[in-house]
């Protein structure tokens, strides 16, 4: 039977459990005879195998193979040479086994989680998903912002050469192996404990991890996290570095190496975006943030994310005693907050997370936070005094992933939450103690002054162009207003940078359905000094109602886009055919490039390696960087190839082209 790991190579014996296989063996002296023969089999894991904890199984020789358990079946005739075949319990631990036949005879495998038998907690019944969450070995992952979501592709190679043996490292080098490694190995059956262990160990925050996480901009002794476009390299490097983290990563560089790991291991998982995410420091499901009189941001230690990437994993939750808990469960390898004592977060089902079961293990309250915290905004004024400040912040929009068979953005908000204002939300927020939320929810906007940011429909790095804060009066009275009107670089994660802009006018004045359009002009010469790599802009309008003291303030992310790379494949796709990628891009700066590459990488295409080329000449404001760069593809199937260019002034813009099927 066909167990789905050949991508790994054919020069060992890898097989899922539940699922027979067979192996032959040639005897020495005398012919296996049916009834006179016997054979006593013995399998092993782990350091201290013990058939209490399951890391060690004894069994003989059945009728037939049963696949609910370790067992064993001759399926040839008799004679020199006999073949077995054996089964794996569909409970037994994952990881490397030692199989005794005999008195002497040894045979080394690798087990692995079966999401195709039905018996296994991480059975999945799609074929399609199986073939997307599973077998795939690239894909998208989404960024920027909720109203502009942009696909980066990346590859996760788990089954290129050496990944497997780096995530089987991973589990050995978790604290709780190396503390109890009988233990460890006991618990490496249960797909809830291994995840768990992969949440902590991708970060290096309490352990031997694989990412070192840097949110500064400061990348020195590593690497942007920027520059990653794949797994591959992110686990051999940690694999042949003695353990040594990885530098630099941010959220979408874990979840993507976690998705990795766990589908080489045999669990189905997809990397999910959170647009507009909340990092709830205190659990109270409120995110309090503070401004001064003109707008700008003082003292909020709470954050909300721009958008923030964890993983789903599939499985059984027969801890939790409620069969609605099965299916799709978020964890979060990102170190943000401990969970009992360990950066790691989840695994939480979405079920829980939908109906407010926050009791639920692992950390829900802290994901239903991320897609439901309530913000509330507090002016502090010079005399020392504060005042609420209105706003319509939203939190936990547009979830996303990647569709099944396709580089279409599939939105799952609706698996995390009801819709925004539904009675089911309600009951959610009342089981979960979200009075905030349900008190906001009650105050409606009325009649009074309005303000909303509007944006031109082309922003593009290098352009100048104008945003405009519009303010309307639908009250029955005249209202004069002060508007202030500003936009700073931002990160991902909602760290404020420099001005790009800023207006404060002290006289706005409105009569009765009034409306004013008041543009801020964004200029390339003064923004580029300030932008991140996130290339990120935050706009902010602020409105001081002077008859009534009241404040109304308005937010909206930008993303200046980067140029589109091309990217054109000559020759037929076919498995050992060299082919050739011509790349180009235009420069959209009103200033020459210097220093340009351009780089490919792309799963069974490349060889698991990065493959560079570098452009001899500068390219002017408006001209087209080219290249070609040759590949040779290893397997057929349909692929991502994995384009990256960097210069010095335009980094990190990525592009794929998909090449096959052959």
């Amino acid at each position: 039977m066909d167990h789905r790991t050949d991508l790994n190579g054919v020069d060992r014996l890898i097989v899922r459990r539940g699922q027979p296989f067979s192996i032959s063996l040639y005897l020495r002296s005398g012919g296996y005879q049916p009834g006179a023969s016997s054979l006593t089999c013995v399998a092993e894991t782990g350091p201290q195998p013990v058939e209490q904890y399951g890391t060690r199984a004894v069994f003989g020789l059945s009728p037939s193979v049963d696949t609910s358990c370790w067992s064993a079946a001759v399926i040839s005739p008799p004679g020199d040479m006999v073949a077995l075949s054996l089964c794996a319990s569909p409970e037994a631990p994952i990881g490397r086994y030692t199989l005794t036949l005999g008195p002497s005879t040894q045979i080394q495998f690798i087990l692995l989680f079966n999401p195709w038998c039905k018996d296994d907690a991480v059975h999945m019944e799609s074929e399609q998903d199986l073939a997307e969450y599973v077998l795939a070995q690239d894909g998208l992952i989404f960024r920027d912002l909720n109203n502009y979501p942009i696909a980066t592709p990346w590859t996760y190679g788990q089954f290129e050469s050496g990944i497997l043996d780096a995530c089987l490292r991973i589990l050995d080098m978790n604290p709780k192996c190396l503390r109890n490694p009988g233990k460890d190995h006991s618990g490496r059956r249960n797909p809830i404990y291994v995840c768990r262990v992969l949440s902590a160990m991708v970060n290096c925050n309490d352990d031997r991890g694989v990412l070192f996480g840097n949110w500064s901009n400061n990348f020195d002794g590593g690497v942007s996290p920027m520059f990653w476009r794949s797994s591959v390299e992110i686990l051999r490097n940690w694999d042949t570095q003695a353990c040594a983290p990885v530098k630099f990563g941010q959220c979408w560089v874990f979840a993507a190496v976690a998705c990795s790991v766990s589908r080489a291991l045999g669990i189905p998982c997809r990397v999910v975006t959170n647009y507009a995410s909340a990092h709830d420091s205190n659990a109270d499901l409120l995110i309090k943030r503070y401004i001064d009189e003109n707008g700008k941001p003082v003292g909020s230690k709470e954050m909300i994310w721009n958008y923030h990437c964890w993983v789903e994993s599939w499985m059984t939750r027969p801890d939790l005693k409620n069969p609605e808990f099965n299916g799709w469960q978020a964890y979060d390898p990102t170190p943000q907050e401990r969970s009992e004592k360990v950066f790691c977060c989840g695994p939480v089902p979405l079920r829980a997370i939908k109906q407010g079961e926050l009791t639920c293990s692992y950390d829900a309250p802290f994901v239903f936070a991320e897609v439901n915290a309530d913000v509330v905004t507090y002016m502090k004024k010079q005399d020392g005094s504060m005042s609420k400040v209105t706003t319509t912040t939203l939190v936990g929009q547009m979830i996303s992933t990647k569709s099944v068979g396709s580089d279409d953005r599939e939105d799952i908000t609706h698996l995390y939450k009801y819709p925004e204002g539904s009675a089911e939300e309600r009951e959610t927020f009342t089981k979960a103690n979200h009075q905030n939320k349900l008190l906001h929810q009650q105050q409606q906007q009325g009649d009074g002054l309005h303000l909303a940011i509007k944006v031109s429909p082309d922003m593009r790095k290098g352009c100048d162009f104008d945003v405009f804060a519009l303010v309307s009066n639908k009250g029955h009275s005249d209202k004069k207003c002060r508007l202030v009107f500003g936009s700073c670089a931002v990160s991902y994660t909602g760290v404020m940078g420099g001005n790009c802009g800023f207006k404060d006018m002290l006289n706005v004045e409105l009569p009765p359905g009034g409306e004013r359009r008041v543009p801020l002009r964004l200029n390339y010469s003064k923004y580029d000094a300030e932008l991140t790599e996130d290339n990120l802009i935050r706009l902010a309008a602020l409105l001081l109602d002077y008859s009534t003291g009241e404040a109304l303030m308005t937010l909206r992310t930008i993303v200046l886009t980067n140029p589109e790379i091309k990217v054109q494949i000559l020759g037929e796709p076919k498995e050992n055919r060299r082919l050739a990628a011509e790349i180009s891009l235009k420069n959209p700066l009103p200033e020459p490039l210097h220093n340009c590459c351009f780089s490919i990488e792309g799963a069974n295409l490349t060889g698991g390696t990065v493959i560079c080329e570098s452009l001899g000449q500068s390219v002017e404001p408006g001209q087209d960087a080219k290249a070609k760069i040759y590949f040779t593809p290893t397997r057929s199937g349909l692929r991502k190839l994995v384009v990256d260019f960097n210069s010095n002034r335009l980094c990190h813009v990525k592009g794929y082209r998909n090449v096959g099927p052959a």
